[in-house]
């Protein structure tokens, strides 16, 4: 299953083009344990990222033990947009989080899987990493 949830969040990453750009095309899908209950996908710039877009469309339901899937590290730091790390720590419902790339971005690099890390969510990296950096990789810093 965290396979096919990775994969279904890397379809939602195509969906931010180009609107998104500068930032990154990411998605996010958020899933319990058989089914996916929010998609997400980064905005025009200003606007919601892809884990604030989903995490919006669970806002006031009642679930638990939900797992997030994002194709890129989650921003540790606030632009125009609250950093999306926070959220995710902030939020008692996501227990897991597996992300199929670390940000090389000098502003992200790990330190927002360390905000979510220390908020004791468990944290997975490299899921579906190929198929997620064949995408990605010419929209991210070098």
């Amino acid at each position: 299953m965290d396979e096919m949830f990775m994969l279904a969040a890397l379809a939602q990453s195509r969906k931010a083009l180009p609107e998104c750009l500068p930032n990154p095309p990411v998605g996010c899908v958020i899933g319990d344990t058989q089914k996916i209950v929010a998609e997400g996908y980064t905005q025009v710039p200003g606007k919601h990222h892809a884990e604030a877009d989903a995490l919006k469309q669970i806002q006031g339901k009642a679930f638990n033990l939900l797992k997030m899937y994002v194709t890129l590290e989650p921003c540790s730091s606030h632009g125009h947009t609250p950093a999306c790390a926070l959220a995710i720590a902030e939020d008692c419902r996501i227990h897991e989080i597996y992300v199929s790339l670390v940000d090389s971005d000098p502003r992200n690099n790990g330190q927002g899987l360390d905000i979510i890390r220390k908020a004791s969510k468990k944290v997975y990296v490299g899921l579906c990493a190929n198929e997620v950096n064949t995408f990605l990789k010419q929209y991210l810093l070098r």
